[in-house]
Formats: structure tokens, sequence, C-alpha cells
């Protein structure tokens, strides 16, 4: 089977809705403060997609890179990939907060 590629469409594309995008960027930028930057397209698939397919759903980055590492370090399916730990904090925050401000608009403040 040289040279034969066949393509198997499985993933979703993964597309924030715009109005829930639009209605819990405001969260991200007060969790985030200066650290907050948009993403930008990408063009990588994920099973996230499913879940968009079945509730509304948000997917955003969260860096966990160590900031004296960003021009050298490994993409996260490398074996190399480290973690900088101290971005998990601001993981849970940010979740925590997101769901707080759309399950009611009752934010927590900082």
């Amino acid at each position: 089977m040289d040279g034969i590629v066949e393509l198997v469409e499985f993933y979703g594309p993964i597309v924030n809705p715009a109005a829930l995008t639009a209605r819990m960027e405001p969260t991200l930028l007060r969790v985030a403060g200066a650290n907050h930057a948009p993403a930008g397209k990408r063009s990588g698939s994920d099973d996230f997609s499913f879940y968009q397919d079945k509730v509304p759903s948000l997917f955003f980055f969260l860096g966990v890179t160590a900031p004296d590492r960003l021009k050298d370090a490994a993409p996260n399916h490398s074996p190399r990939f480290e973690i900088d730990e101290s971005g998990l904090i601001q993981g849970v925050r940010a979740l925590s907060v997101l769901t707080l401000d759309y399950m009611g608009g009752a934010s927590a403040e900082d």
C-alpha cells in the first residue's frame, strides 16, 4: 500500500460561538489581566468539538510554559514537554470564575 493516503474525518472543527465568546471574554480578561492574548485561528482539531456539539462551550488555551522557556519550549505532545505548574492555579481560577459568571452573572472577585 505504499503511496496510498487515506483521509478519515473524525474530529470536527472547534469553533467558539461568537455570542458566548463575547459574553465570556470580559471574564477571561479580568482573570488573566495582562497575561491575556487572543490565540487567533488554528488549523488543528481536538475531541473538544464533540462537547461543542452537545452544550455551549468555550475553548481557550492555558499557558503552562515558564516565562523564561517561551523561546525554546517543546510543544505539548513532545516527550520534552515541561509544565510550569503555577499556571494550573490560573486555569482553575479561570474555569471557576467563568462558571460562576455563566451560571448567573454572580462573579467571584479577585
